[in-house]
C-alpha cells in the first residue's frame, strides 16, 4: 500500500532535536560520533540518538521503555550498547540492555525475562567482552545498600552482531557485589552539546498546530506542570513565521477535544434510573450550566471506553479516537477510531488498531490519524476503510507524531515529540 504523503520541509529544525532534553552523552572521538540520551518525555519513553560530530547529522534513533543510564560504543563495530532501567518504587530494579546498530537503526533487547535488570554502567573491554554494572534484582531486605551497590559481570560473545534477543541469562550476568554510584550526567551532556553547537535548544512535543490568518503557524508546546514559564523564540523559515507558546496541556477529564464542534462535548457520569451506570457523552449548553445527555461512550455493554481527540463532520456525526480499558493495560486491538451517528451514537464504522492514537483531523472525505508508534493512517471518512499508512520520518529518521492539522485539501501539518513540524502534502 503505497503512501502518497510527501514531506516538503521540516520546520523548527535545530541540532540534536531528536534527543530532546539531554540526560547523558558519550562520544567516540576516533570515529567522530556522539550518542545522546534524552530524558523520558512523550509517553514516558526515553530517546537515544547517534550523531556525526562533523555535520551533526542524525544517524539513528532508539526509543526505550526506561530511562537511559549508560551508553558505550563498540570499539570496532557500528554498535552502541545502551543500558536502561529504574526502581519500580516497590521492590524491583527493572531495565534492559539494548544493542543498537547505528548504521541500520536495528536494535535488540538482550536480557531474558520481563523485568530484566537495571543497567547502570557499560564498558567494552575489547571487541568481544562487555562489562555490565547492574543494580540488584530488588531491595527486599536490602534497602540500605541496594540503592548504592550493584553487581558487575563481563559478558563475552565472539560476534555481537549475531547475539539474539533475550539471550542473556542470569548466569551470564552473575558477578560480585560492588559499589555502584548513580551519577547525574545532565550537566556534562548539555556541555557536550553546547561545545558542538551553541544553537541547540531542547523542546517538548508539539501538542497542537494552527494556521494563522497571516499565513504563519502557531504551535503549542507541552510544558511540564512545575516548569517555569519562559518565552520560546519563534522560527522564520522560507518566509514562514512560526510562533510558539507553552502550556502544561492538562486537559480536563470531562471535556472532549473535538475540532469544528458545533457545541462543547463533555464526558459525564449518568446514574439516573433507566440509564446504564457508565459515562455518557453529553453536550454542554451555551445558555446555562446544564448539559444534555447524548449517548453512552461505550457502545459495547460491559466495556469502558476512553475517548480521545476527534472532529465533527458536516452532518453532525462525531469521528474520534479512543481506547478500551483493560486492567492489564492496552491490549491488542484495544485502540479504535469510530464514527458515531449524531442522532443516537450508533457506530457507523469502527477501525481497530494495537497502538494509542495521538491526534485526528478530517479533510474532505478522509480521516487522518497519528499514532504513538510513529504511523499516520488515512481512513475513508464514510466507511472507515484503510486507504494508506505511512511511517513518519523527519530528514529520513523515524519520528513520533504528536499533533496533526489538515489545513487545506492535500496539505497536512504534523507536530512531533521532539518539537518539530513537518509540512506535508498528499499527492
Amino acid at each position: 500500500m503505497t503512501s502518497p504523503l510527501r514531506v516538503l520541509r521540516v520546520l523548527g529544525e535545530r541540532p540534536f532535536a531528536e534527543a530532546g532534553e539531554p540526560a547523558l552523552a558519550v562520544s567516540d572521538e576516533e570515529c567522530g560520533l556522539l550518542a545522546v540520551a534524552g530524558e523520558p518525555g512523550f509517553a514516558q519513553n526515553a530517546t537515544v540518538a547517534v550523531y556525526d560530530t562533523g555535520d551533526l547529522g542524525c544517524l539513528a534513533v532508539l526509543r526505550t521503555r526506561f530511562p537511559v543510564q549508560a551508553l558505550a560504543f563498540h570499539p570496532t563495530e557500528p554498535l552502541l550498547a545502551v543500558g536502561t532501567g529504574e526502581y519500580d518504587g516497590g521492590y524491583f530494579f527493572e531495565g534492559e540492555l539494548l544493542l543498537l546498530d547505528w548504521e541500520t537503526g536495528a536494535a535488540r533487547s538482550l536480557i531474558e525475562g520481563d523485568l530484566g535488570r537495571q543497567v547502570l554502567g557499560l564498558t567494552w573491554l575489547d571487541g568481544q567482552a562487555l562489562q555490565v554494572l547492574m543494580a540488584p534484582y530488588d531491595d527486599y531486605k536490602d534497602e540500605r545498600t541496594a540503592h548504592v551497590e550493584g553487581h558487575v559481570a563481563v559478558v563475552r560473545r565472539p560476534d555481537w552482531h549475531t547475539v539474539t534477543p533475550h539471550s542473556l541469562t542470569p548466569s551470564d550476568l552473575a558477578g560480585p557485589r560492588v559499589p555502584a554510584p548513580r551519577p547525574d550526567g545532565r550537566d556534562e551532556a548539555r556541555s557536550a552539546l553546547s561545545a558542538l553547537s551553541p544553537d541547540w535548544e531542547p523542546r517538548h512535543q508539539v501538542r497542537a498546530i494552527e494556521e494563522l490568518p497571516d499565513g504563519g503557524l502557531l504551535a503549542t508546546l507541552h510544558k511540564e506542570e512545575d516548569a517555569p514559564d519562559r518565552p520560546v523564540p519563534g522560527d522564520r523559515e522560507d518566509g514562514l513565521l512560526i510562533r510558539y507558546r507553552t502550556t502544561a496541556y492538562v486537559e480536563r477529564q470531562d471535556r472532549l477535544r473535538i475540532r469544528r464542534g458545533s457545541r462543547d462535548y463533555v464526558r459525564q457520569a449518568a446514574r439516573a434510573r433507566r440509564r446504564p451506570n457508565q459515562d455518557w457523552l453529553a453536550a454542554r449548553s451555551s445558555k446555562g450550566p446544564g448539559t444534555q445527555l447524548l449517548f453512552p461512550l461505550s457502545w459495547e455493554p460491559g466495556q469502558t471506553h476512553f475517548p480521545g481527540p476527534g472532529a465533527e463532520t458536516s452532518d453532525g456525526d462525531l469521528v474520534y479516537v479512543g481506547t478500551v480499558y483493560d486492567g492489564r493495560g492496552l491490549q491488542p486491538g484495544g485502540s479504535f477510531v469510530v464514527r458515531r451517528a449524531a442522532a443516537d451514537g450508533a457506530p457507523r464504522w469502527i477501525f481497530w488498531t494495537d497502538h494509542v492514537a495521538t491526534d485526528l483531523d478530517t479533510a474532505a472525505d478522509t480521516a487522518f490519524v497519528t499514532y504513538r508508534n510513529g504511523e499516520l493512517l488515512a481512513l475513508d471518512l464514510y466507511d472507515g476503510t484503510l486507504r494508506w499508512r505511512h511511517q513518519v520520518t523527519a530528514a529520513g529518521i523515524p519520528a513520533v507524531p504528536t499533533a496533526l492539522t489538515a489545513t487545506e485539501p492535500g496539505h497536512l501539518l504534523i507536530g512531533t515529540s521532539d518539537g518539530r513540524i513537518l509540512d506535508c502534502t498528499v499527492v
